[in-house]
């Protein structure tokens, strides 16, 4: 087992350059079971810090002031864009990295404690209003009677809608991962390979008239094993046809359908933590989710519900 203490002490100190503390913090963030992709992000940070200093700056000698003017030239005098989000980020990185150094010894103080982690409000996302989802239900139900049958629009629409699952999650489904036993009571297993992944395993209910549309999908394609073998793009497409058909003025998309799923599922007035679990988000995650979520339940409802309420 990694001993972060242990091996913070023996191999750092004030006296260290980056590139050796960086390699001792990597390990222990992946003691941590942090993910590879927040290892990446969290390593990166820390190598652009350091390029921004010289070579032999120790990361004992870091002051406030010189992060403070670091933030300052990422943001407005080095020649490469960054993002609010991107911002927040590196500054949650910096501080992650000094309290990491500070509280197993390697230096006396934190020079990052004294900067300011703002918030960074996204945007909130585009749903479908009640209404919108009927039109885009029946747009996609059309293609079940048309001159050559194809129950792959409203299989891929419901779906999404009724679980809210992400692109990725979606191109990952086996035909093994529907549970049909009861056919009242159809459940979709969501399944990740990558073991950092495995919080991110759900089981979500489907809707029973469901199986009779995938039914009708597999009878027509026949997929061997993945639901959907085509490319992300190529699903894209299809829920632009189905929004196109539907007259959408809006671009309906995984994520537009994602989000429609949980707002709906909240007017509905279905329990916050089924709807958390449902997402597979964790529990920093829902907190901001929740709040969007909650100022999108009237676009869910229209305008006429929002004028009764």
């Amino acid at each position: 087992m990694y001993n972060s203490n242990a091996v913070t002490n023996q191999f750092i100190n004030a006296d260290s350059t980056f590139p050796v503390a960086i390699r001792v913090w990597e390990g222990y963030l992946s003691d941590q079971n942090k993910s590879i992709y927040t290892i990446k992000a969290f390593k990166g940070d820390i190598q652009l810090l350091a390029s921004y200093f010289s070579p032999d700056k120790t990361i004992g000698s870091v002051t406030t002031k010189d992060l403070t003017n670091f933030l300052d030239w990422m943001n407005n005098e080095r020649r490469v864009p960054c993002s609010p989000k991107t911002n927040s980020r590196r500054i949650t990185s910096i501080k992650s990295f000094y309290k990491w150094l500070k509280t197993f010894g390697a230096i006396e103080e934190d020079p990052a404690a004294a900067i300011d982690q703002k918030p960074v409000e996204s945007p909130l996302p585009e749903i479908l209003t009640r209404e919108e989802v009927e039109r885009v239900m029946a747009a996609a139900d059309s293609y079940r009677t048309q001159k050559k049958p194809d129950a792959r629009n409203k299989v891929l629409l419901e779906l999404l809608l009724s679980t809210g699952i992400k692109k990725s999650e979606t191109l990952g489904i086996s035909k093994n991962h529907i549970e049909r036993d009861d056919p009242e009571k159809p459940r979709l297993h969501v399944r990740y390979g990558n073991a950092n992944n495995r919080a991110k395993d759900r089981i979500i209910d489907l809707p029973a008239s469901w199986l009779e549309v995938y039914d009708e999908y597999l009878t027509q394609y026949r997929p061997t094993d993945k639901i959907f073998p085509w490319s992300p793009r190529r699903l894209e497409y299809l829920l632009e046809d189905i929004g196109r058909d539907a007259g959408l003025t809006k671009h309906l998309s995984f994520a537009m359908c994602r989000w429609t799923c949980f707002v709906k599922d909240y007017v509905d007035k279905v329990p916050m933590e089924v709807i958390r679990d449902k997402m597979g988000v964790s529990q920093v995650q829902w907190r901001d989710i929740f709040t969007k979520i909650k100022v999108l339940a009237d676009t869910y409802k229209g305008s006429v519900d929002a004028a009764e309420a």
